[in-house]
């Protein structure tokens, strides 16, 4: 039996806000959306035009959620690659969303609007 990753979830608490982030910080565009008849919740899947899979981040939204989420020790993050290392860091720096860096391994991580980490990695 053989298993293909699709994708990775995170919930957001403003949809427009973390899309905006993710085209920004990423280069990540909107590909598909479902919303729910009520207007109760939203689903955007976001993909890279550079990536040669057919990975999505998804981010889930519910018009009810008001609070933050509760990311505990937030020990869980999605990785990013890139050929251009110094390009992506002087670009996240602007952006004020590098959280840590981790010199001796050569990758650092950005922070999104609701707090999750994603770890940008050079292409080795």
């Amino acid at each position: 039996m053989k298993f293909e990753m699709y994708h990775s979830c995170i919930t957001v608490l403003d949809l427009e806000k973390s899309m905006a982030f993710y085209e920004e910080a990423l280069g990540l565009t909107e590909v598909r959306r479902m919303e729910a008849e009520d207007g109760s919740w939203k689903i955007v899947f976001l993909a890279s035009d550079s990536s040669p899979s057919t990975y999505r981040l998804e981010l889930t939204w519910y018009r009810d959620r008001k609070d933050p989420y509760d990311l505990g020790d937030n020990e869980i993050h999605i990785g990013f690659r890139t050929a251009d290392i110094d390009k992506a860091h002087e670009k996240h720096k602007e952006m004020g969303c590098i959280c840590f860096e981790n010199e001796s391994l050569g990758v650092y991580f950005i922070e999104d609007p609701d707090g999750y980490w994603m770890e940008i990695v050079p292409v080795r």
